[in-house]
């Protein structure tokens, strides 16, 4: 197949995969979302590039991991239980201003991510200056100023 067209049908292929799958934007995916996109683009990458793999068997994987993913998603919504455990749960690192030590360090987050967040989100510059910082599910620390 003329890579060109390779390349228009991997296109089609993945815009209605995803279409399908639901929306998501980047920002809220999860490291496991992530990984996923990964996986997904060396299957289509080998299919595109390469003479030997088959385009229909590169969209058989994606399509496969696709749906695996939307049908985990499914089953996470039924069950509060699984999702804590896929997915993680957010975790409160400052609070009026004091670093939860035992909480940075099983997270592996030191001050200097928390003042770097509170920076560049709130415009924070000092511990003191934060209600709650948190840990959230898909990596990101939110910052909450005190009044």
């Amino acid at each position: 197949m003329d890579p060109i067209l390779r390349v228009v049908v991997a296109y089609a292929f993945l815009l209605g995969l995803f279409r399908l799958a639901g929306r998501r934007t980047l920002g809220d995916l999860s490291p496991f979302d992530f990984v996923l996109l990964l996986v997904i683009s060396e299957f289509t990458q080998q299919a595109v590039v390469r003479d030997d793999p088959s385009l229909t068997a590169a969209s058989v994987l994606c399509g496969s991991i696709v749906l695996l993913n939307v049908a985990l998603s499914l089953i996470k919504a039924r069950s509060h239980r699984l999702e804590r455990w896929l997915e993680g749960v957010p975790v409160v690192l400052v609070e009026h201003g004091r670093p939860r030590r035992a909480a940075m360090r099983q997270a592996r987050v030191d001050e200097e991510d928390i003042l770097a967040a509170a920076r560049s989100r709130q415009g924070l510059e000092r511990m003191e200056q934060i209600r709650l910082a948190v840990l959230e599910r898909t990596g990101g620390i939110s910052v909450i100023p005190e009044r």
